[in-house]
């Protein structure tokens, strides 16, 4: 299963205050395991970029003046998406700024399942912290270099909790072939488990009698008696 593990940054909370994104991070996983192909992009937003803003991500309106508009990067971005699903701590925040810059640019809204890592803890965890951070310490998540908000260090932090929320490495049980009874071409392998010898003795006249015994319990329907 293909999956694109999402974030954003942007000049503030509201794209309906007329707020837009500054950088886009994405990386792919299929099947759970990230396939080193990303797409990351920084964008003019085209306004002021509020303090508090840039104390969050460190972009400053200098830094992004001659970076591309959303629109002359749209169809890269949706071309990284295609229809995986995708993967989003906090969903609707990512999703209302992407569809507010999809319409800008006379694009359609992003119709890809996704998946909020935000409900999956709180389903998993009730009562406790969800934020990125507080996971990443949950899980054991080197977040070390995480000084300041970045779209595609926090896709590659997310991935790795997104993989301890969906049952981490243990989801597969890390079976080998020879235990799970399958070999890596798709066909039966062979057992190698020690044969069990056969009982080196008959039973004993005492053990006949208890075995009789049972069966006569059992009355005459019992199948042991059914030849």
């Amino acid at each position: 299963m293909r999956e694109i593990v999402l974030d954003t940054e942007t000049t503030g909370l509201d794209p309906l205050a007329g707020h837009r994104l500054v950088e886009v991070g994405c990386i792919e996983l299929v099947n759970l395991v990230a396939t080193g192909a990303s797409f990351q992009c920084y964008f003019n937003p085209q306004r002021d970029m509020p303090t508090g803003a840039q104390d969050v991500h460190g972009l400053s309106e200098d830094f992004l003046a001659d970076k591309p508009l959303f629109a002359d990067k749209v169809d890269e971005l949706l071309a990284f998406l295609g229809d995986a699903q995708l993967v989003i701590h906090n969903a609707q925040f990512d999703l209302g700024f992407l569809n507010a810059e999809l319409e800008r640019a006379d694009k359609p809204r992003i119709a890809n399942p996704y998946v909020d890592t935000v409900s999956m803890a709180r389903r998993k965890f009730p009562g406790q912290r969800a934020s990125l951070d507080a996971l990443c310490e949950r899980f054991g998540i080197d977040n070390a270099h995480r000084t300041k908000h970045g779209a595609l260090l926090d896709s590659e932090l997310l991935a790795e909790v997104y993989l301890e929320l969906s049952g981490g490495r243990q989801r597969d049980l890390g079976l080998a072939p020879e235990m799970s009874g399958t070999a890596n071409d798709g066909t039966a392998a062979p057992n190698n488990r020690p044969v069990r010898p056969a009982r080196p003795h008959a039973p004993s006249e005492a053990e006949l009698a208890a075995h009789a015994e049972f069966l006569n319990k059992l009355g005459a329907d019992a199948l042991w008696l059914k030849a």
